[in-house]
């Protein structure tokens, strides 16, 4: 995937490789996000996409290869490019972690704090952000996400979509300069899911920089800048999605369309 802008890509993977144990999950992982561009991910189960989005967070440690985040390598450090790498701290991991949001397939909102207080929470803890400012970012986050009416509401008591679109508010407020999104509808009742899709179609006609990995396709198709098709830990095939979804050149492809249509 080559970037449209003259900057550095927000995202760069160089051959990544990640195992538990003796499993193989990423064989080998190259790509590239442009930044305000929208990566979407698809695929089987197993192939290797939730671990991938893991590892760009440093939520899993690479085994092999390299990750950048706007031009930062993530989880190392190196003298100079392509030299050998040192793990870094796990506060300087943690400093990398504040720029990347993530939306899970569970909502993982505490429960004994309101929709408000969880959003306000890192924002004056891990950023230093004041109360009031916080609070007003918060505010017009649940606005921005149709959640404004339940600001004083717990977790309890919302639904699903609800709770997730929370998770992504909870997500922004710490200002990321990339959202990541595994599977965030995958948890929800049917009926629940277009609320959470219109959000981050909202989102991606903002311009923000996303890699969202879902099973779909006709929303993938809507919002995606680029399409990626894992297989095994590989790369089986991306390109733009009128392109995947529309004349898919791999077999393993056009069968995985067939068995989700």
């Amino acid at each position: 995937m080559t970037t449209t802008q003259e900057s550095k890509p927000m995202v760069l993977a160089e051959s990544v490789c990640k195992s538990f144990g003796a499993l193989q999950v990423l064989k080998g992982i190259t790509l590239e996000v442009g930044k305000g561009q929208v990566l979407v991910m698809v695929g089987p189960s197993g192939s290797g996409k939730s671990t991938f989005l893991r590892c760009i967070n440093h939520l899993e440690q690479v085994n092999a290869g390299r990750l950048y985040v706007d031009g930062d390598l993530i989880g190392y450090r190196e003298k100079k490019r392509g030299d050998k790498l040192y793990e870094i701290s796990p506060r300087d991991a943690a400093k990398q972690r504040r720029d990347i949001g993530m939306v899970f397939q569970h909502f993982n909102l505490f429960p004994h704090r309101t929709a408000l207080e969880n959003l306000i929470e890192a924002p004056i803890h891990v950023k230093g952000v004041k109360k009031a400012d916080a609070v007003k970012r918060a505010k017009d986050l649940l606005d921005q996400v149709g959640m404004a009416e339940k600001a004083t509401a717990y977790p309890a008591q919302l639904s699903g979509g609800q709770q997730q679109r929370v998770a992504i508010a909870r997500a922004l407020a710490m200002n990321p300069k990339l959202m990541l999104f595994d599977e965030p509808t995958s948890a929800l009742d049917p009926e629940l899911v277009g609320e959470v899709l219109k959000v981050i179609a909202d989102l991606a006609r903002e311009g923000r920089t996303m890699i969202l990995v879902t099973h779909e396709m006709k929303f993938a198709r809507e919002v995606a800048s680029h399409v990626v098709y894992l297989y095994n830990g590989l790369v089986e095939e991306e390109g733009p999605p009128e392109q995947i979804f529309g004349a898919p050149r791999s077999e393993r492809l056009r069968q995985f369309l067939r068995n989700v249509s």
